[in-house]
C-alpha cells in the first residue's frame, strides 16, 4: 500500500493535503462553467440576434442554478460521500458544455447553462468540496478552506483568456465542445482520490481542541442543537441574511467597475484590469484570512473582513481618479476575498459535522444570491439616479446590515464563553 492508501488514524495527514490539492484543481476546472458564459456573451448576442439583456440571461440562470445546486449537491454529499456529487458534476459539466455548443437557439443555450452547467455541474465543485475539506482539517481548517475556495478565483484568472484564445481560433461552439471533453477526461480520474471516507466525528472532535485558543472553546461548548443559544434554523437563517447583505455590497465594484471606468472616460480596458487586480488579490486575501481564522475563529475573521470591505466602499465614494481607482480596487480585493470562506468555517464550527454539506451549501447559496441581487440592484440604482454614487452608498448600507448580524452573533459567543468560564470555576 502507498501512504495515501493507508487507513486514516487522524486528520491533517499527508493524504488530507493531497485531497486538498485535488479539491483546488477540481474547483478551478468546475469554475469554467461560471466564467465561460461571460466570455461568449458577445458571440451569443450576435449568433442568436438578441438584445444585450437577453444575451445576459444565460449568466443569470447559471448563477441561480449554481446557488440552488449547492444545497442539492451538499445533501448528496452528506448522504453518499463527496465522490457522488463530483461524478454528477463531471457528467453535468461535460454534457452541458457539449450540448450548449450544439444549441440551435438562445433558449436551448439558457436551459443547458442553467440546469446542466450551473445546477448539476459547477455547483458540484463548490460547496461539497468546501464541506469535505472542513472534515479533514482541525488546527489548520481555516487556511485549508481558504486554499480550497481559491479555486473559484483561480478559475476566473485562468479560464477567460484560454477560452477567448480558442474562440478566436475555432469559434465559440468548438470551444464549448472542447472544454466539455476536457472536463470529462480530467475530472473523473481526480474523483478517484475521494474514495476514502472522511474521518469519524469522534476523531475530529478529539483532535479539534486547542486549549489556548479562546474562540475554539466558544465553538466547542456550543451545543449543535442550540448553537449560540439559537435553534440551528435560526442561526443558519441569520448567516444566510448576512451572506446576502455582504455580497450585495461586494457585487457593486466587482460587477460594475468596468462600466464605472467607462463612464469616467477611462475606458473598459482599464476597468477590466481593475477587475483582474481585484480577483488576483482576492486569492491572497483568502489565504491570509484563512490563516487568521485559525487564530481568531470564523466569526471574528468575518467581522474584520466586513469592516475592511466597508472602508473600501467608502474610499470609492471619494475617489474617481485613475490611479486612485487602481489602488482602491487592489485594497478591495485584499479586503473582501476572505469573507465568503469565513461563512463555511463558521458553519463547521457551530453545526454538527454530518450536516456540513447541506448547511455549507445553503449559506454559500445565499452569498451567490447576494452577488446576483447586488449586481442587478446597482444597475437599477444607476438607471434611476444616473450615477454610481447612490449605488456605492447602497452597498455600504447592506454592509452595515452584515456587520450588525455578525456583531450580534459574536456578542452571543462571548457571552456564552463568560457563562461557561464562570461555570467551570464554580
Amino acid at each position: 500500500m502507498t501512504s495515501i492508501e493507508q487507513p486514516l488514524d487522524n486528520n491533517e495527514s499527508p493524504y488530507a493535503w493531497v485531497r486538498l490539492v485535488v479539491s483546488l484543481l477540481l474547483m478551478t476546472i468546475g469554475g469554467s462553467g461560471m466564467y465561460s458564459v461571460t466570455v461568449v456573451l458577445p458571440q451569443i448576442q450576435a449568433e442568436f440576434d438578441v438584445s444585450r439583456s437577453e444575451a445576459s440571461l444565460p449568466y443569470t440562470l447559471t448563477m441561480i442554478g449554481f446557488g440552488l445546486g449547492g444545497i442539492l449537491m451538499g445533501r448528496l454529499s452528506d448522504r453518499f460521500g463527496v465522490i457522488m456529487p463530483i461524478i454528477v458534476g463531471t457528467l453535468g459539466l461535460s454534457g452541458g458544455f457539449i450540448l450548449a455548443g450544439l444549441a440551435q437557439n438562445l433558449w436551448q443555450f439558457v436551459f443547458v447553462q442553467g440546469l446542466l452547467i450551473g445546477l448539476l455541474g459547477t455547483a458540484a465543485t463548490f460547496a461539497p468540496l468546501v464541506a469535505d475539506t472542513s472534515q479533514w482539517f482541525t488546527r489548520r481548517r481555516g487556511i485549508a478552506i481558504a486554499i480550497c475556495m481559491s479555486g473559484n478565483y483561480l478559475a476566473g484568472a485562468v479560464w477567460p483568456p484560454i477560452m477567448q484564445n480558442f474562440i478566436d481560433l475555432v469559434g465559440w461552439r468548438q470551444m464549448y465542445i472542447g472544454v466539455g471533453i476536457f472536463c470529462l477526461i480530467s475530472m473523473l480520474p481526480l474523483a478517484l482520490v475521494y474514495r476514502r471516507k472522511a474521518p469519524s466525528i469522534a476523531v475530529v472532535a478529539k483532535q479539534g481542541a486547542r486549549p489556548n485558543a479562546r474562540f475554539r472553546l466558544e465553538a466547542e461548548k456550543s451545543d449543535p442543537n442550540r448553537p449560540l443559544g439559537l435553534t440551528p434554523g435560526a442561526l443558519q437563517g441569520l448567516l444566510c441574511i448576512a451572506g446576502v447583505a455582504c455580497c450585495v455590497a461586494m457585487a457593486m465594484p466587482q460587477v460594475h467597475i468596468v462600466a464605472y471606468c467607462g463612464d469616467l472616460g477611462f475606458g473598459a480596458a482599464r476597468g477590466a484590469e481593475m477587475l483582474s487586480l481585484m480577483l488576483g488579490l482576492g486569492i491572497v486575501s483568502r489565504l491570509v484570512s484563512g490563516w487568521l481564522s485559525d487564530h481568531i475563529g470564523g466569526l471574528r475573521t468575518l467581522l474584520v473582513g466586513s469592516v475592511l470591505q466597508g472602508v473600501a466602499l467608502l474610499l470609492f465614494l471619494g475617489n474617481n481618479g485613475l490611479v486612485s481607482l487602481y489602488v482602491i480596487s487592489a485594497l478591495f480585493g485584499l479586503f473582501q476575498g476572505g469573507i465568503v470562506p469565513a461563512y463555511a468555517l463558521i458553519v463547521r464550527e457551530y453545526f454538527a459535522p454530518e450536516q456540513a454539506g447541506a448547511r455549507v451549501g445553503t449559506v454559500l447559496m445565499a452569498t451567490l444570491f447576494g452577488m446576483a441581487l447586488g449586481g442587478w440592484m446597482s444597475g437599477a440604482i444607476f438607471d434611476i439616479t444616473g450615477s454610481y454614487r447612490a449605488a456605492f452608498m447602497n452597498g455600504i448600507a447592506w454592509n452595515l446590515i452584515n456587520l450588525s448580524i455578525i456583531g450580534f452573533l459574536l456578542y452571543r459567543a462571548r457571552r456564552g464563553f463568560k457563562t461557561f468560564d464562570t461555570a467551570v470555576r464554580a
